[in-house]
C-alpha cells in the first residue's frame, strides 16, 4: 500500500512540474515574464529542477531586466550543464549589463596546462572516459591471454600498458575536476551596491564596492560575512546578505 501511494505521490509531483513548466512556456512567448518566473519557481517548489528550467527562469529576468537574477539562474543551468553553449550565451549577454568590470587572471605554466586538459571534459565525462578505457583493456588481457602467435601477444601486451597509462590518466582528471567543482564556490551580488571590507566587520576599511550581478568566489565564511574573491585574485569580506550563492 505504501509503494502505491508513493507511486500516486511520484506521478502527481512529475504531472504538476510538467504543468508548470509548459504553463510557463506558455506565458513566456506571451511575453508574460513575471507570470512565467512564478510558473517555473513553482515547479522548483516541487523539488524538480533542470538546466533547461534555469535557463527559461534565467531567460525571463533577463527581458525584465533584472541583472543578479539572471546570471544567478543561468549560472545554476550551467552547474547542471557545464558544456551547453547557449545557455553560455545568454551569460556573457547578460553579464553585459553589469557595471563592474572585473578582468580574469589567466593561469599560466604547467599549472595552466593541467587545468586546459582536465577541464576539456566534465568530471562525468572523464568517468565515462574511464569506463571505457577498462573495458578495452579487459579485452587486450583477454586477447594476450588467449592469443597463440608471439607477435599478437606483444601487441597486445604492449596494449595494455597503454590503455593502463591512459587509464590513470582519465580517473586522475575525473578526479581533479570533481575536486575543482566541489571547491569552487560561485556567487552572485543580489544587492544594488555593496562594500567588500577588510576584515568581517563593518567598522573595517572599504576595500572596494561591488555592484548587482557580479560574480564572486566564497573562500570562507564568518558569523554572517563571507569571505569573496574575485577573477582577478582581489580578496575581502562582504555581508552574507548581499550575495547568493550559486551552490
Amino acid at each position: 500500500m505504501k509503494n502505491i501511494l508513493y507511486l500516486l505521490l511520484l506521478t502527481t509531483q512529475v504531472f504538476f512540474a510538467q504543468s508548470g513548466f509548459d504553463k510557463g512556456n506558455y506565458l513566456y512567448q506571451k511575453g508574460r515574464y513575471e507570470e512565467a518566473v512564478s510558473q517555473y519557481e513553482s515547479v522548483l517548489k516541487s523539488n524538480n529542477q533542470s538546466a533547461e528550467l534555469y535557463f527559461n527562469i534565467g531567460n525571463c529576468y533577463y527581458k525584465l531586466n533584472k541583472v543578479a537574477p539572471a546570471i544567478y539562474n543561468y549560472e545554476k543551468a550551467l552547474v547542471l550543464n557545464p558544456d551547453d553553449q547557449e545557455i553560455q550565451n545568454n551569460l556573457k549577454f547578460a553579464q553585459k549589463l553589469t557595471i563592474d568590470e572585473v578582468k580574469e587572471v589567466p593561469k599560466v605554466g604547467f599549472s595552466k596546462m593541467i587545468n586546459d586538459f582536465t577541464s576539456t571534459f566534465h568530471y562525468n565525462t572523464w568517468a565515462w572516459i574511464s569506463v571505457g578505457f577498462s573495458a578495452v583493456f579487459l579485452l587486450f588481457f583477454i586477447g594476450y591471454y588467449f592469443s597463440q602467435i608471439t607477435l599478437t601477444k606483444r601487441i597486445f601486451f604492449f596494449g595494455m600498458f597503454v590503455l593502463l597509462l591512459l587509464l590513470l590518466i582519465s580517473v586522475s582528471a575525473a578526479i581533479s575536476e570533481k575536486n575543482e567543482f566541489e571547491n569552487e564556490k560561485p556567487a552572485v551580488v543580489f544587492v544594488e551596491a555593496a562594500l567588500v571590507k577588510s576584515e568581517p566587520q563593518m567598522l573595517s576599511s572599504t576595500v572596494f564596492t561591488l555592484h548587482e550581478g557580479t560574480k564572486v568566489f566564497v573562500l570562507e565564511t564568518l558569523n554572517n560575512w563571507k569571505k569573496i574573491q574575485l577573477t582577478d585574485g582581489t580578496e575581502g569580506w562582504i555581508e552574507q546578505a548581499a550575495i547568493k550563492e550559486v551552490k
